[in-house]
């Protein structure tokens, strides 16, 4: 019988980080000071961050050494498995082969550690007490509870209120984990309170969260800030993700033809797909193809321009450039999980205005059939942002059921969806409907992009 798990060693395990921008044709456009719209330099991330992932975020050094105390957390987990989806080939009758590296092994059940844990270590050698940061679906916020626990950090947690109510187990078990959360907006922050007093019931946003949990982190001497996803450090961290992937490939002979993962922020697919990238950059693999996959609901990259914008609502985060649907967005609520960001990764936004990776949007009824589909073939309930990427896996695979092409599809599969069996529960119950973003809103909220 053909092998359908592979996994390496502990020794095998990747040693250092991958870092994209040693590679990139072009470099990134610089970050710039939300008050002076000047490049932003290590003093105006100083209040935020612990010097050593500010030097890392800059960084164009291609290999950044993992410290051996991250490295024996990530064991825990580490090295993740990477199967061969045969019953979901056999299930849709296609001559593609697919593999998926799967995330969910973690504590906190996603990717989301690997860069979590990398933080807390970061904040803890430098004294740090105390880290603010937001979530939304609540995958995060559980990670970097996980992670604070794990260093001895306190940790308090802004979530997106919509997420709050819809997921209360991931509440739960941030609070097991020793973290506070509360649901933003909230009376706790300025910029929580100005949003109540002008929507009181304001289902929230990340780039609120973020608003409120950077008011938090400025606000006090013991406290740094703490982002889950988008920054160059923590797409950075990811890259073990991929590391793992490309070796346990290279070890039984195989290369993806394409590349499907789902983006909010962009950090789980960046973290798969950046080793990869720098084969087509360099010319070894010209011909592979990277689909970012959103939802129809936040439609960042299939939508919105290319422009600078705040990271957050109220402006207090640095203005990136970025594919942006502005900073004032707020989402439907609807069951799109954590992808509800209004921009995303500057790196991926960055490759993909350099024609090196592609997006596409998808609906939530189709999400969740895709979801069921997986979960009766392959036995994993994936989170409903996953879900998302593995419509896109199964369209492609059904594409090449209809040409006769046996091509290698990797799948970011970034994590179980055991807390988010609510959204499943509507979907069967055929509650669920789909929800594309109007245009006139997104042309609404891009009129107050920061004029730079």
């Amino acid at each position: 019988m053909e092998r359908i798990k592979f996994t390496l060693e502990e020794k095998d395990m990747p040693t250092a980080w991958y870092n994209i921008q040693a590679d990139l044709p072009e470099p990134l456009p610089p970050a710039l000071n939300p008050v002076t719209k000047k490049p932003l330099g290590p003093a105006d991330l100083a209040p935020l961050f612990p010097m050593e992932l500010i030097k890392q975020e800059v960084s164009t050094e291609r290999y950044i050494e993992i410290p051996d105390e991250i490295q024996d957390l990530y064991k825990l987990w580490r090295p993740t498995a990477l199967f061969r989806a045969r019953r979901l080939e056999k299930a849709l009758d296609t001559p593609a082969k697919i593999y998926y590296k799967y995330e969910g092994t973690s504590p906190p059940g996603s990717h989301k550690p690997n860069t979590a844990v990398a933080q807390a270590y970061y904040n803890k050698q430098e004294g740090v007490k105390r880290i603010a940061t937001e979530t939304g679906a609540g995958q995060w916020g559980s990670a970097l509870a996980f992670g604070g626990a794990c260093f001895g950090i306190e940790i308090k947690v802004y979530m997106v209120k919509v997420s709050y109510y819809q997921k209360p187990y991931r509440r739960v078990m941030m609070q097991t984990w020793g973290a506070t959360c509360i649901p933003s907006p909230s009376q706790d922050t300025k910029a929580g309170r100005d949003m109540l007093a002008k929507d009181p019931d304001c289902p929230g946003s990340l780039g609120l969260a973020i608003s409120e949990a950077v008011e938090d982190a400025a606000s006090r001497e013991d406290t740094k800030y703490s982002l889950g996803s988008v920054l160059n450090h923590v797409l950075l961290h990811q890259t073990v993700v991929g590391l793992e992937a490309k070796k346990v490939l290279e070890q039984i002979d195989a290369y993806p033809d394409m590349i499907i993962g789902c983006v909010g922020g962009g950090s789980n697919f960046a973290g798969v797909f950046l080793p990869f990238l720098k084969d087509k950059i360099d010319g070894t693999k010209p011909d592979l193809r990277i689909i970012n996959v959103e939802p129809f609901s936040c439609p960042t990259l299939t939508k919105g321009p290319y422009a600078y914008d705040f990271g957050d609502v109220a402006g207090l985060a640095p203005i990136v450039k970025m594919y942006t649907l502005g900073h004032g967005f707020i989402p439907p609520p609807v069951h799109a999980g954590g992808l509800r960001y209004h921009g995303m990764a500057p790196i991926i936004c960055h490759v993909l205005n350099l024609g090196l990776v592609e997006a596409r949007a998808v609906h939530q009824l189709e999400t969740f059939e895709a979801g069921i589909t997986f979960a009766r073939s392959e036995g994993i309930i994936g989170a409903p942002e996953t879900d998302h990427a593995v419509r896109v896996a199964i369209d492609e695979a059904l594409k090449c059921k209809e040409s006769g092409e046996a091509k290698t599809i990797l799948l970011a599969h970034s994590g179980h969806g055991h807390f988010d069996m609510a959204a499943y529960e509507d979907y069967l119950a055929g509650k669920l409907e789909n929800y594309e973003y109007p245009k006139d809103k997104i042309d609404e909220a891009l009129k107050e992009l920061p004029k730079v």
